[in-house]
């Protein structure tokens, strides 16, 4: 039997009436992984041994299937997460070979609800990237078309779904990086508020920014992955103590009534023109289900990209400050002192983003500059966020492109870091709001490359935003297209 196209919700189906064993579904991925993977370059490792032994474990009963909605499903995890035992690079040569001594929250609670992690996916070097193509041990590739790229920084996760090497994943979303790629590779991802899902064993890029979210096949999936995900952990000091919600609960009540803006500001000069109208075509499908179409205006978002190529690179500047060759980690060997140790671990270790961001952070908080830059990206964010809460006041959730174009050629922007950083100009804004947005698959080019609609609601809206996007998954058929392999 074919399991690889199933979403989480049909496996399961299948798992509880016996139809399928775990260890049978698990070697199937494991087997696929095997044959695809290297065209794709999705994975970075794969944790075969214990994923079979923990399948097993329910096959032979010592474990229930019922202990949640996840279990006994083959779950990949971006590489950015700390697994115990198991090597966690963040795309980066400086942590080859770092093995965490603890899992990461999330990877905690996927244990626990019984989920199979099945591997480690690509990413762009320590989540700086829009392609997957920054990564220290070659780019992911774009299941759609093996010359593009997959989007990042969680290309590896949303090319893992999108070529059914796994049932979902996991990705973290700084600037749009899970949003983004979910557009790219034609499946659901979704970015929860800040403070919903525990950083806690996350591998910091921007501490104020980043958030972990779910990859899958279509929208109920993301649901009850966020479900199992979400929660307080005390031990984030950003972690909101908050109940988590049922969010499958309401996916199929109607969106008749609802409001949805449409930002003026996401329909600009020079976007795909196959995106746009695609897009537009998108919020029809909702305007025909009873949904209100509402102008709106967000004025600050011409001013997300500077601010965020800000803020980002500060707090990049200081929390990769800890990888200098002494405590874990690249060590240049042979070294004449301690300062030429640092310069040489990190000169090899990092790639040439990773330096870049490093740099520009350095430089805006350094001594004469702080106010002019840092002080004042600050400040426009705040702008951003008021941006958003006004226009909240006037509709229940926004929808807007995910990225001004489809899925770009490998190779095509990695000599010109602007236009890179401008592929995630409709996705920062929110990120620097800190507010919940999502993809979900609305159509394609005339090339067969997928375009995703972006659906962003108010601060702990996931519920509100996964029905509008049920609602229109059901009542189109984009999320059933694959990708051909």
């Amino acid at each position: 039997m074919d399991f690889h196209q199933l979403p989480i919700h049909e496996l399961r189906s299948l798992l509880l009436s016996k139809q399928a064993g775990v260890e049978e579904v698990t070697k199937s991925y494991l087997d696929r992984i095997r044959s695809l993977d290297s065209r794709i370059g999705a994975y970075l490792a794969l944790m075969a041994d214990q994923a079979l032994e923990d399948a097993r474990a329910f096959d032979r009963g010592e474990r229930s299937l019922d202990c949640s909605e996840v279990a006994g499903v083959p779950i990949a995890i971006k590489d950015v997460l700390c697994t115990q035992s198991v090597r966690t690079t963040c795309g980066s040569r400086i942590l080859e070979g770092f093995i965490p001594p603890y899992d990461a929250a999330v990877i905690e609670r996927l244990k626990q609800a019984g989920a199979i992690l099945i591997g480690k996916t690509n990413m762009d070097e320590f989540a700086m990237g829009s392609s997957c193509e920054n990564s220290g041990f070659g780019p992911s590739r774009n299941p759609w078309d093996l010359e593009r790229v997959p989007g990042g920084s969680s290309g590896g996760s949303a090319a893992a779904v999108a070529a059914d090497l796994c049932a979902g994943s996991l990705g973290t979303d700084t600037g749009g990086s899970i949003r983004q790629p979910a557009s790219f590779c034609g499946v659901v991802g979704l970015k929860p508020t800040y403070g919903r899902v525990s950083r806690y064993g996350l591998v910091a890029f921007a501490s104020s920014l980043d958030q972990i979210g779910p990859i899958t096949k279509d929208i109920q999936d993301a649901a009850l992955l966020l479900g199992v995900i979400a929660g307080h952990d005390r031990r984030d000091s950003t972690s909101v103590n908050r109940p988590v919600p049922d969010y499958g609960k309401d996916l199929a009540r109607s969106v008749r009534g609802l409001k949805l803006g449409i930002p003026r500001e996401y329909f600009i000069e020079g976007m795909d023109a196959q995106v746009a109208d695609t897009v537009r075509k998108a919020m029809q499908v909702l305007e025909g289900l009873g949904a209100e179409l509402v102008d709106v205006s967000l004025p600050h978002t011409e001013y997300a990209v500077a601010a965020y190529y800000i803020i980002a690179p500060a707090e990049a500047s200081s929390n990769l400050a800890r990888y200098d060759g002494v405590k874990y980690g690249l060590r240049v060997p042979d070294s004449k002192d301690l300062i030429s140790m640092y310069r040489q671990s990190r000169s090899r270790g990092f790639g040439p983003e990773v330096k870049r961001r490093i740099m520009l952070g350095t430089y805006v908080l350094s001594s004469g500059y702080y106010d002019a830059y840092y002080r004042k990206a600050s400040q426009v964010r705040t702008l951003i966020r008021r941006d958003f809460e006004q226009a909240f006041e006037r509709c229940d959730a926004l929808m807007a492109p995910v990225a001004p174009i489809p899925a770009f050629r490998l190779g095509e922007k990695t000599d010109d870091p602007l236009q890179m950083y401008l592929s995630d100009a409709f996705t920062l804004p929110a990120s620097l709001a800190g507010i919940p947005g999502l993809s979900v698959p609305c159509g394609f080019t005339e090339e067969g490359l997928p375009i995703g609609l972006q659906v962003l609601g108010p601060y702990f809206s996931e519920e509100r935003i996964l029905q509008v996007a049920y609602q229109f998954e059901q009542n189109t058929a984009h999320h059933l297209r694959k990708a051909s392999l």
